[in-house]
């Protein structure tokens, strides 16, 4: 079987969560005796299971399968060891790994996601220190500026994400405005492209806005009398803002980085266009290794690794923000 054929079991689970679909769509209708409100999910629960719930269910499979099938945990060695796949080819046909000088093991998968978290911590951190003030001035009901702050965080997430990080190619290439600015007041060209600033600077303009709505939104949502009630008792504006605004605003900050933080790791669009492919992150990867090296196994295995870090990302912003206080864009 090809790695890029899906398994028949995975058809027979399409077909049986159609079936399901359609057995409880009848029975809906009976129940009511016609067309209930209720009704009208249907169709997007049958968009999640056959989008969603299946393509889990088989990157699953691909990741603890080879190409035959049978289950192995050869995938997940093979992101720790990236010469894993060779060694074992070469071992197989005869050779001998120690004279040849392959029995270290292989580092670039782990050193690509080492890479990809520090960049991404690097991009959570500024967006947190360029969105907090932000969404303080936009949460100021005395800052008449605040609203047009946030029309201007909205207009650019109007555009296509390719359209916006493809915009910033014309601004920082050898001939783009920039340099020629530079050049123009006689300071001479500077490589601004295909380096890890760039790529780290097209991350932190795209996920900017992931980090101000969510703490905006919970700023906005503080009732104003508690500041007042602090100030009363003699607080000033810095006491105040680190005893009650500070505090009471944790929720939207941790929606805010997690927002940031698990794209910031698995963008590969980014790297590509603005690194130059100088810079590999682990969205590119996994990427590589789906349609690159079409090895469908290990590319699963790499996605199921990154699903568990956003579930320890979730699992982290359910239990400082329970009741989604500042989950919400606006």
């Amino acid at each position: 079987m090809s790695n890029m054929n899906m398994p028949s079991w995975g058809l027979w689970l399409m077909a049986l969560g159609l079936g399901v679909f359609v057995t409880m769509l009848v029975i809906s209708v009976k129940r009511h005796r016609g067309v209930h409100r209720s009704l009208f999910a249907w169709p997007y629960s049958l968009w999640m299971i056959i989008f969603t719930v299946v393509p889990l269910f088989l990157i699953a499979y691909y990741a603890f399968t080879d190409a035959q099938g049978n289950f192995t945990l050869n995938n997940f060695y093979s992101f720790w060891d990236s010469n894993f796949e060779m060694k074992k080819q070469l071992s197989d046909m005869g050779f001998d790994l120690a004279e040849m000088g392959l029995n270290e093991r292989g580092t670039v998968n782990v050193d690509t996601l080492i890479y990809s978290l520090w960049m991404a911590f690097k991009c959570t951190i500024i967006c947190m220190l360029l969105g907090y003030p932000a969404a303080l001035f936009m949460a100021d009901r005395d800052f008449k500026l605040g609203s047009t702050l946030v029309v201007l965080f909205i207009i650019p997430m109007w555009m296509n994400f390719l359209l916006r990080t493809i915009a910033w190619m014309t601004l920082l290439e050898d001939n783009g405005i920039i340099n020629n600015l530079l050049v123009s007041l006689g300071l001479g060209r500077v490589r601004l492209m295909y380096n890890s600033d760039a790529v780290l600077l097209g991350m932190v303009y795209n996920y900017l806005p992931f980090m101000v709505f969510p703490i905006y939104n919970s700023i906005d949502k503080q009732p104003r009398m508690y500041s007042e009630a602090a100030m009363d008792l003699g607080a000033n504006s810095v006491r105040t803002f680190t005893k009650v605004t500070l505090p009471l605003s944790l929720p939207g900050i941790v929606s805010g980085i997690t927002m940031v933080f698990m794209p910031s790791v698995t963008t590969f669009f980014i790297p590509r266009v603005l690194g130059g492919g100088n810079t590999e992150m682990f969205g590119d990867l996994i990427e590589r290794t789906f349609l690159t090296a079409d090895n469908w196994n290990v590319g699963s295995a790499l996605a199921l690794i990154m699903m568990l870090l956003m579930l320890l990302s979730i699992s982290l912003l359910r239990r400082v923000d329970p009741k989604g206080e500042g989950g919400s864009l606006l």
